[in-house]
């Protein structure tokens, strides 16, 4: 079997893989799990729950935690998954270095891969050993997200992927080049909403992780108001110390700020993608590009739908999961848009 053709199945497991872990950590996170195993890499000093459950000086190593079983596999179910993950990853490193002169994918990108993993993996550790620290649980939302976006990039990129870079150009003339060329305007407009992206998905890690979500439990408006009174200053304070960050250490002044600057990401987010998609959409010798301009406006509505929807029906569990999921469909449509519109 060709090399890029095993490169293309294992990036592909890859993202599958990395997009369930993704959403499988907004998962145990949003049911209080993220302590299921006070230590790590282990719980409670064991391979699994089950060990951690027939331990008889259980109740002695960790006093303040007692183990509930339930949560305890959810963090594990989750760590099993980041490691088969690593697994992929380093498998993906090893064929990219090795074949390197046939040039199938940039061994940098492959090294930037593995870096992510790395790091991420150590925020893992600190999120639990910091006891849900905000700053932490946040970047570690960040790194997660950008190893996703990562093995995304490596799979659009390797040969022919169907959804790599298309020939861009209108009948009878060639647009690829020139600064003032609509692919040029398209490339750019796309960097603008994949960098509002961005913003707002450290703002919604950040809104997560202060438990900011349930300070607006109404839409449009927050409370009974169009702009209640809010402590943006105390919202945006990174560091509170080495304390217990469950369940949320910010008062609702700072909650509500956090949940306004969140909307209001949404608003300036949703507009630059969708002039970006629209631009596109409406320019002939992009027509290879529509399919993923469409793409991103689907994953947009989608995302907002979600939104409103898991405001207005009390914040349940599964719309508080598929919000991220949403999340990482609109990256993942986004970055197939940016890939489109970008020279090999």
């Amino acid at each position: 079997m060709p090399v890029a053709l095993w490169m293309r199945r294992v990036a592909i497991a890859g993202v599958a893989l990395c997009f369930v872990v993704v959403v499988l950590g907004a998962y145990v996170r949003l049911t209080a799990a993220g302590l299921g195993c006070p230590d790590w890499p282990g719980c409670y000093g064991h391979l699994s729950p089950v060990g951690a459950a027939n331990s008889a000086n259980l109740s002695d190593a960790f006093p303040d935690r007692p183990l509930e079983v339930g949560k305890a596999w959810r963090e594990m179910i989750h760590r099993y998954a980041v490691g088969t993950l690593a697994c992929i990853i380093f498998a993906l490193t090893v064929l990219a270095v090795r074949n390197r002169r046939q040039r199938l994918v940039g061994v940098p990108l492959v090294l930037a891969l593995v870096a992510a993993l790395i790091v991420q993996a150590l925020l893992g550790m600190l999120t639990v050993t910091w006891r849900l620290n905000p700053l932490i649980v946040t970047a570690h939302l960040a790194f997660g997200l950008t190893t996703l976006a990562l093995l995304w990039w490596l799979t659009l990129s390797l040969p022919t992927s169907s959804w790599g870079t298309a020939a861009m150009h209108s009948p009878g003339r060639s647009i690829s080049g020139g600064g003032g060329s609509p692919l040029t305007s398209a490339h750019r407009l796309a960097l603008i909403g994949l960098a509002a992206l961005i913003a707002q998905i450290l703002l919604g890690g950040w809104t997560s992780s202060n438990y900011a979500a349930v300070a607006c439990p109404d839409f449009p408006t927050c409370q009974g108001a169009l702009w209640p009174r809010a402590d943006y200053a105390g919202a945006f304070a990174l560091w509170h110390g080495r304390i217990n960050y469950e369940g949320g250490v910010l008062d609702n002044a700072a909650r509500i700020a956090i949940h306004l600057t969140h909307r209001l990401g949404a608003l300036v987010a949703t507009t630059a993608l969708t002039v970006a998609a629209v631009f596109v959409l409406r320019r002939r010798g992009l027509v290879a590009a529509r399919p993923r301009a469409w793409a991103v406006l689907g994953a947009l509505g989608l995302q907002l739908l979600i939104g409103v929807s898991m405001v207005l029906k009390g914040f349940p569990l599964w719309l508080a999961t598929a919000h991220t999921t949403g999340a990482a469909l609109l990256l993942l449509a986004t970055l197939a848009l940016l890939r489109s519109l970008s020279a090999r």
